[in-house]
């Protein structure tokens, strides 16, 4: 979708690329540590100043102790950790409970490694995860279970009663919990965002929990996040990071040191800003007859797109691009096609643009909701 914008001269609200100035102090660290010729290897598992920040981050804010000499790897991206994840702790022919809609990268990269997706469809309305979905999904195959709060890409935010729900499943099973939390600091309406690994030690010690900095920083480029895990678990996952990345960027490891220096009204500021585009957003699908399911965290919208009376949500997108000069994702991206909702019927939308941008993406959306191509016509 993002070749296809860029072919036909669209704004592309399809990919997350996340084209918002990084804060100058994160950029400044790295282009500092660039000059003072920092450009040789790390550890596999980081440089040891950023995971002594990261441990002090992961006790305030997500409430995980962690040693940052055994439990923290560094790596190059939330989808390196959720790779040596795979490739450390499962086997080929181990399944992994995914629940749906889904991230593709979960699922792509579990088939690459010769895990086996096992799809759990969440309860609608509302996309909530329940233990009477997650049980029937086990098999004696059963190995893992992927979180992903807030969600890519639907956006909602894991509960307590659905945390509960996943640890004893987890328990019950002896499963491995692999929870993807790249956009913790993104959240809206008063909620906080709760690291399934905080709520029990029992909880704690099956948890793998991947964090990163691309979303926060806007550096999607950058190629940084790490994971934190119990030291048997961590050693495996480090020694998995060292044979497929050697280590993640160093220059840019000391520029994200200094944003764990940053302020707490950088995060609170950053959230409001979301927030206002959030608005945006959702008020503009909802005027043009695509109904959008507002996101709790994260900088995704899913739309329902069948009022357009397209067959598939992705010649709906096509559609977008070619009337409204607008791109977004087909909503069968998200989907496994096994269930009776397989994402036909949406489109996701990302509105981490800069304002200007993402008010003109707005304006040509409601032109064409309000011409002759709106929802329905042809």
């Amino acid at each position: 979708m993002t070749k296809a914008a860029n072919a036909a001269g669209a704004i592309n609200l399809g990919q997350g690329i996340c084209d918002l100035p990084t804060p100058p102090p994160v950029a400044e660290a790295a282009i500092a540590a660039i000059e003072a010729r920092k450009s040789t290897y790390t550890y596999a598992e980081g440089d040891g100043a950023l995971r002594a920040k990261i441990a002090e981050k992961l006790a305030r804010v997500n409430g995980i102790t962690a040693d940052p000499e055994t439990d923290i790897v560094v790596t190059a991206g939330s989808a390196a950790a959720f790779t040596c994840v795979l490739h450390g702790l499962f086997d080929p022919g181990d399944e992994l409970l995914i629940p749906e809609p889904f991230y593709g990268y979960h699922v792509g990269a579990a088939k690459v490694a010769g895990v086996v997706p096992r799809f759990v469809e969440l309860e609608s309305p509302g996309l909530r995860l329940t233990e009477e979905r997650l049980r029937a999904a086990v098999t004696p195959k059963t190995r893992g279970l992927v979180l992903c709060t807030p969600s890519n890409p639907s956006g909602r935010m894991l509960d307590a009663d659905e945390i509960a729900a996943a640890e004893r499943i987890a328990e019950e099973f002896d499963l491995v919990v692999v929870t993807d939390e790249i956009y913790e600091s993104i959240f809206y309406d008063g909620r906080a965002h709760v690291s399934p690994a905080s709520t029990s030690p029992a909880m704690a010690k099956r948890c793998v929990t991947i964090l990163g900095l691309s979303k926060t920083f806007s550096i999607t480029g950058w190629r940084l996040g790490y994971l934190v895990a119990p030291p048997e678990m961590a050693e495996k996952l480090k020694l998995v990071h060292d044979l497929f990345y050697i280590c993640a960027p160093t220059p840019l490891q000391h520029g994200v040191a200094a944003g764990f220096d940053l302020p707490d009204s950088f995060f609170e500021s950053m959230r409001a800003d979301y927030a206002e585009k959030r608005t945006l957003m959702t008020d503009t699908l909802g005027s043009i007859g695509l109904a959008p399911i507002v996101p709790e965290g994260a900088y995704y919208v899913l739309a329902d797109v069948s009022s357009m009376g397209e067959k598939t949500s992705k010649e709906a997108a096509l559609r977008l691009i070619r009337e409204a000069g607008v791109a977004c994702v087909p909503g069968t991206a998200f989907f496994s096609g096994t269930h009776s909702e397989d994402g036909q019927g949406l489109v996701r939308f990302c509105y981490a643009k800069e304002l200007d941008v993402l008010q003109e993406a707005c304006a040509r959306l409601g032109k064409w909701g309000a011409g002759p191509s709106r929802p329905g016509r042809h």
